[in-house]
């Protein structure tokens, strides 16, 4: 079981101070990294080249992407099935987006998806005309969707060549271990990390030295019970000797996140089968499946009587743009034909934390919580024309289809939710 500290101290309690690492602890900190690494660090990943002479970039840069803000237990069966299905990028480039889409519902974040999709036909054709992937950080940068740091990863360890990396795990160790005490979201903290990381990273070993970080990060220097007393580390850092080792890094403070409410619209037809949307590519969900949403125009939470009530936001762009014309039609026709107004549910809806009722659905993305309440509506034959008629005159991509061929479409996490309830 890893040993852990004592409770440590507050940024409130802890001296300021700046980066001021001597050349030893400098010099010596990528031996005792790749040292602690070679025994102690994860060797067994699908995706890892360090050990192979001849590595194969499209197999770090698939999963860079889905190492985004996801952990490793999560990514792996998602990389498996792609690399099943796409083994080679010209695989992946050649690929129907819906296949693309169905492999990726439920990992979350789908502009990676769509930008994973796009890199790949991208990087064919630079393959096509050069006969090899991108070679160098600058190219990798170019390709869509990778950063700085992904590029440096791909570099590093898909082609053992020179590269950095400075994403939230190796930001959390470099700020501990020199005491950097800037907020990490400010461009001068973030510059003066990259380059204490590249002053870090040991040129002929950068791939497995970047590996190594990603394993402290991830297993040891982790962001509330670091494992000092098993940190190769912790003679030469700074945090540790402060005792604040939970005091980095220093980042803004996040407000509140807010909450969106919407109905999910369980339309029938007489067969039985619900209509399914493909969501536009900007927007949430890009590209994947959803039954219609009817989203009600809540942002801002109202304090009444020392009860958080909501309120209607006077501007709420973001309701515009997720209202797509698909279910501007369909809103239409429900209020005009069956004499459904969805906005009155509104009125239901009385504290910040209370659901529609009990069947609503709670799923929280990274900026806000939604709220889900499906609602049934089932429609006759006539009705059924009718509406899919206003739907092709539109150009809108849609299907009526049973539950478990719904399943089979790329969907998002939130949709099999609610399918779960049926």
């Amino acid at each position: 079981m890893p040993a852990t500290l004592p409770k440590t101290k507050s940024k409130t309690d802890c001296p300021q101070t700046n980066f001021s690492q001597n050349s030893k602890a400098l010099d010596s900190f990528a031996p005792h990294i790749l040292d602690w690494f070679a025994d102690n660090g994860r060797h067994d990943l699908p995706w890892q080249q360090h050990k192979t002479d001849n590595p194969n970039p499209y197999i770090v840069w698939l999963s860079e992407v889905m190492l985004q803000q996801t952990q490793v237990t999560t990514v792996i069966p998602y990389f498996q099935r792609f690399i099943s299905s796409f083994p080679t990028v010209q695989d992946l480039a050649n690929a129907d987006w819906e296949m693309v889409a169905e492999h990726w519902a439920g990992l979350g974040y789908y502009a990676r998806a769509r930008n994973l999709h796009k890199g790949a036909k991208q990087l064919v054709e630079i393959i096509n005309k050069t006969g090899n992937f991108p070679q160098t950080v600058d190219d990798w940068e170019n390709i869509s969707g990778v950063g700085r740091s992904t590029a440096g990863a791909i570099v590093a360890m898909g082609l053992h060549g020179y590269g950095v990396i400075c994403d939230g795990n190796v930001k959390r160790v470099l700020t501990r271990w020199a005491g950097i005490d800037g907020d990490i979201t400010k461009s001068a903290t973030n510059k003066q990390l990259w380059a204490l990381a590249e002053r870090l990273t040991p040129a002929g070993q950068s791939g497995e030295f970047a590996q190594a970080m990603m394993d402290m990060g991830a297993t040891l220097c982790t962001r509330n019970k670091p494992a000092c007393l098993l940190c190769p580390l912790q003679n030469d850092c700074i945090a540790h000797q402060q005792g604040c080792e939970t005091a980095y890094p220093v980042k803004a403070k996040k407000q509140p996140k807010p909450s969106k409410y919407s109905h999910v619209l369980l339309l029938s037809n007489p067969q039985g089968q619900m209509l399914w949307l493909q969501r536009p590519e900007s927007g949430i969900w890009g590209g994947l499946w959803s039954l219609p949403l009817h989203f009600l125009k809540k942002e801002s939470v109202q304090k009444t009587q020392g009860k958080k009530v909501l309120a209607t936001a006077n501007d709420d762009k973001t309701y515009e743009a997720e209202f797509t014309v698909a279910e501007q039609i369909i809103d239409a026709y429900l209020e005009k034909h069956l004499n459904k107004n969805l906005n009155k549910s509104l009125s239901d809806i009385t504290t910040h934390k209370q659901p529609f009722d009990k069947d609503t659905i709670k799923h929280t993305l990274t900026h806000f919580h939604w709220y889900l309440m499906p609602i049934t509506i089932t429609l006759d034959e006539t009705q059924t024309d009718e509406l899919s008629k206003q739907l092709a005159k539109a150009d809108i991509v849609f299907i009526w289809c049973d539950d478990s061929h719904a399943k089979s479409l790329g969907l998002p996490k939130a949709m099999l939710k609610v399918l779960a309830t049926l």
